[in-house]
């Protein structure tokens, strides 16, 4: 009976780690010290949507919440990182983020789409399909 026992709990372990894995944060908040592994890296397994902001722009304020919402809707398609240009100086001056809201899409390590600017949420949803879907050379 204690095999059993053993062997059920193993199972359980599996699959509560499986759950766990297949639960993914849709929305992270990415600073200098964190760029590379949350965006870089992971852009190598799943799309990354990295949206350069800060609290004094206006702008930003609007799109956010748009980028939030399809970040829920399309769940699991994308990563949405917020980037306060505040907090991520060097990652900023990296990509050459002269004006904000600036959003890149990162695929494997590359920015295979981006926009400036604030936009309607049919616009961004348009974006965002037509860059999901385009392959990374």
């Amino acid at each position: 009976m204690d095999k059993l026992e053993e062997i059920k709990k193993k199972k359980i372990e599996k699959l509560i780690k499986k759950f766990k894995d297949d639960e993914m944060e849709t929305k992270i908040e990415v600073d200098d010290s964190k760029f590379n592994e949350l965006i870089i890296e992971q852009s190598k397994k799943i799309p990354v949507i990295a949206d350069f902001w800060s609290i004094r722009c206006s702008p930003c304020l609007i799109l956010g919440p748009v980028l939030e919402k399809l970040a829920d809707e399309y769940k699991g398609r994308f990563v949405l990182a917020k980037v306060n240009v505040e907090e991520a100086p060097i990652a900023s001056q990296r990509y050459n983020i002269m004006s904000i809201p600036s959003v890149k899409l990162f695929k494997n390590s590359k920015i295979v789409g981006e926009f400036v600017g604030a936009m309607s949420e049919p616009m961004v949803k348009n974006w965002i399909n037509k860059n999901l879907d385009k392959k990374n050379k």
